[in-house]
């Protein structure tokens, strides 16, 4: 089975947000179990010169967007066993960044083209096109295109929703400036949105199949709260809507082998992390000791996550005794606050405001408790590091969070960390204090139980790669591997 991943950003060449992570791990893992897969990404100008020196050209031809004909570079480098293919245009790509530029409809648009329009000139014949995101939404639109040629009748696509509410919506004067797909395609059951152009909408409408990254957030998605407008298109198309929770790279996330941190350990040599957490209190400045509760948030610093719930309490957080220690960017009312909370609080709370590979994997191995309050999350990929390194995740059960983190029940003994499910600022601060009493009560065993538990947590890519397979399969009328 020949699988081909159109996206928008892939690690290590391109990352802002999780799309990244899946991309960077998803087809490195398909390819193990079998598969031929190839990836197509953006040409951007920043990513690193390692990789640029390291790509071969292998195709060059012009994009008829609109009115315009473009020029178009094909360069491939093989990485990790998968062929990735990269799209270049300077006047689109050649600028720093990625998104949130005033073209954007135009560069991903062109960025659709060049993907369907290369395939035979480089010989690739995928037999399923896996779209990411809005940025990839038009290519099963424009597929239809190109039904007529023997060489593309037989594609299937999958369209993935990473997240919902970046939608890429754009004036109708596309359609005939820049997409040439036809009028027709302008209405609710096509990529028509409030008389605008969606490219997420045209994904919804057009793909054979639409994912989402974890079982709870595709039936969110479904409900006007979660559906961002789209609850009805997600409704109608629900018979070919699945959720696949998304995977850890256990490769690159692993407390045994981390290069980032101070002492390595396992399930087994668990007591090693208070090493981790004690380099961390010195490089912070905090006090180093250990009988206090480390409480620890790795996160853009965005509405989104839960801060408005985390500011209306802080006050009360700090009175349980935890270090804070929080790394991340993003909105200023939010690095301010924190930036304040560190300046009143020098012994309590570190402010890293910036982004720090390193820092983020020494938090994660230092962390007794991760906090993650978030309003969504499809799906989440923090609180499974923190699962990974026995931070133990207190999280709001909502997307991707509800299904891998189970409150720790004291009847039964079941959980591997904790929640609450009111987007509830007490809510919120009531779990926190429960987590900290057990970590005060580690005398009973409770607390090292969760803390094994949650490492022994099973989030790997491997399981959700087997789950793809499976989809694809059967969207090809394959017989199903078991």
């Amino acid at each position: 089975m020949k699988v081909l991943h159109a996206a928008a950003e892939g690690v290590p060449f391109a990352k802002t947000g999780g799309l990244a992570d899946v991309i960077g791990a998803l087809p490195k893992y398909l390819a193990k179990q079998g598969l031929e897969v190839a990836v197509f990404l953006p040409l951007y100008s920043d990513i690193p010169e390692m990789y640029k020196q390291q790509m071969e050209l292998v195709y060059r031809f012009s994009v008829h967007l609109g009115w315009r004909n473009q020029y178009c570079g094909i360069l491939r480098l093989k990485h990790q066993g998968v062929d990735f293919y990269f799209v270049d245009n300077e006047g689109y790509f050649r600028r720093p960044g990625t998104y949130g530029f005033f073209d954007d409809g135009e560069r991903y648009a062109f960025f659709c083209r060049a993907v369907l329009e290369c395939l035979p000139a480089v010989g690739l014949k995928p037999d399923i096109i896996h779209c990411h995101d809005w940025h990839t939404g038009m290519i099963p639109v424009m597929l239809g295109q190109y039904r007529n040629q023997p060489f593309y009748d037989w594609i299937k696509t999958v369209f993935t929703i990473h997240n919902l509410q970046y939608q890429g919506v754009f004036s109708k004067s596309m359609m005939g400036d820049v997409l040439d797909i036809g009028w027709e395609h302008f209405h609710p059951d096509g990529i028509e949105f409030h008389d605008q152009v969606s490219f997420m909408k045209g994904g919804l409408n057009c793909a054979d199949w639409i994912t989402t990254v974890s079982p709870t957030y595709a039936q969110e998605i479904q409900d006007p709260f979660y559906g961002a407008n789209l609850e009805g298109v997600l409704r109608r198309r629900q018979a070919q809507l699945s959720g696949i929770l998304n995977g850890l790279d256990y490769e690159e996330w692993n407390p045994h082998t981390d290069p980032y941190i101070k002492e390595n350990y396992t399930v087994r040599s668990i007591k090693r992390k208070t090493r981790n957490k004690q380099h961390l209190q010195e490089r912070l400045g905090l006090p180093e000791d250990g009988s206090i509760p480390m409480l620890a948030m790795v996160t853009r610093l965005v509405a989104q996550k839960g801060l408005d719930l985390v500011a209306h309490v802080m006050e009360e957080i700090l009175r349980t005794g935890v270090q804070f220690v929080v790394l991340g960017t993003g909105e200023p009312q939010y690095e301010e606050l924190f930036r304040r909370l560190a300046e009143r609080y020098p012994h309590q709370v570190s402010a890293n405001i910036m982004f720090n590979n390193e820092l983020a994997h020494q938090i994660y191995a230092a962390a007794d408790l991760f906090l993650m309050p978030s309003l969504f999350e499809p799906c989440g990929i923090s609180q499974l590091i923190a699962l990974r390194y026995g931070a133990l995740p207190i999280v709001r059960e909502t997307g991707g969070l509800k299904d891998t983190v189970l409150s720790y029940n004291e009847a039964t003994g079941e959980g591997n960390g904790f929640s609450f499910a009111n987007y509830n600022a007490h809510d919120m601060l009531y779990t926190i204090e429960r987590a900290v009493r057990f970590f005060h009560n580690r005398a009973d065993g409770v607390w090292d139980i969760l803390v094994k538990r949650a490492m022994r947590s099973d989030f790997s890519w491997d399981k959700a790669a087997k789950e793809y397979i499976a989809l694809y399969e059967q969207l090809l009328g394959r017989e199903v591997r078991t």
